[in-house]
Parts: structure tokens; C-alpha cells; sequence
């Protein structure tokens, strides 16, 4: 996919407050610190769209990207180790649920998994959730670049293992440091915006 232009639209705490153009949406989920906002500005080649942190939990909203005027990525907040109070982390967990369960124009959900740890249960949950949910769901493992070869194939066959049972598209290996996996993940997020 070509990319012609990508501009960050507005952190929303809510679905009332949601842009209302009703273009596409694909929203990009996974554990605090899995690399998602690194992912995102990797795929725009844009450097700081999304926001980076070292420190776990600073996507606390729902940060919408617009891309070539023609579609939505949808930063979603991380979910399992970031230091913030439970309850802070209930309210992003009820935020997500709404999100996931009444946007109309959302077409599917990239689901990041850190290629060294393979799926957490909190990884799990989500993508047995949204086969609840009937929404299409693509796993994406990040960090390859940080794995030697023995190491990669054990990745490998420890998430193909893993999430067999599911109804997904994927999984896919990427790295944001040197691109490995970006046009096929490209290719795929087109395969679901169709």
C-alpha cells in the first residue's frame, strides 16, 4: 500500500466522541509494551505519529490515525503490565469493550504478540473474544529482528501451536527496526478493509 498521507486525528475517551466521517477502521491491540506504537509509525514511515514510550501504559486513549484519507488506524491502549492502578486499567478495559462492540466501521483487529514470549493469556483472551465477537482478527508477532534463527523457528512453532484453534488470519512476523513483514502486513490489512 502506498502511503500519501497520514495524520494523527484526536485521542478519544469514548465512542460520542469519535470522528463521525465514517471511513474504515482497523485498530491495533496488544500487551503494554509489544511495540504497537512503534509498528504504527514503522507501517506510516512517520517517526513519531504514534506515540513511543519506554515506560509501559502511555496509550491511555483512543488515538485515531488517518490514512490516505481513506481509512482509520486505531491505536488502542495496552493492556497487561503497565504500572497504573487497577482501576485505571479497568476503565481502558471498559473503554476497548465498548469500542470493540459498537463501532460499525471497524473491519478487523491486528493483534500483537512479542515474538520472544509468545501469547500471554491476556493475548488469548482478546483473540478468543473478538471470535466471540465475530471480528476479524490478524496476529502479528513483533521483534523478530531480535531473535537469531533457532530461536524464531521456536517462536514460530510455539504461536502457530498456540493459536491454531482460533478463527485468525495470520500469524505474521515483523519488525519495526529493519521492516521485515511490512508489505505482507499491509497486504493483509487491504485483504480486511475489503
Amino acid at each position: 500500500m502506498k502511503i500519501k498521507e497520514s495524520k494523527f486525528i484526536g485521542s478519544f475517551a469514548n465512542n460520542t466522541q469519535l470522528p463521525k466521517d465514517r471511513l474504515p477502521e482497523i485498530a491495533f491491540a496488544g500487551r503494554s509494551n509489544v511495540g504497537k506504537s512503534s509498528l504504527i509509525n514503522t507501517l506510516l514511515a512517520r517517526k513519531n505519529l504514534a506515540r513511543i514510550s519506554n515506560t509501559p501504559g502511555k496509550t491511555q486513549l483512543l488515538n485515531y490515525i488517518r490514512v490516505n484519507d481513506a481509512f482509520y488506524l486505531v491505536d488502542l491502549p495496552g493492556y497487561g503490565f503497565a504500572k497504573v492502578p487497577k482501576s485505571e486499567k479497568r476503565r481502558w478495559r471498559l473503554m476497548i469493550d465498548d469500542y470493540l462492540k459498537e463501532s460499525p466501521y471497524l473491519r478487523g483487529v491486528v493483534s500483537l504478540i512479542d515474538s520472544r514470549h509468545g501469547p500471554a493469556n491476556s493475548d488469548l483472551e482478546l483473540i478468543s473474544w473478538l471470535a466471540e465477537l465475530e471480528i476479524p482478527c490478524l496476529v502479528v508477532a513483533t521483534k523478530v529482528d531480535k531473535l537469531n534463527r533457532k530461536q524464531f523457528n521456536e517462536s514460530q512453532n510455539r504461536i502457530l501451536q498456540t493459536i491454531e484453534r482460533f478463527p485468525v488470519h495470520g500469524p505474521l512476523f515483523i519488525s519495526s527496526a529493519n521492516g521485515q513483514g511490512k508489505k505482507e502486513l499491509w497486504q493483509s490489512i487491504s485483504n480486511l478493509l475489503e
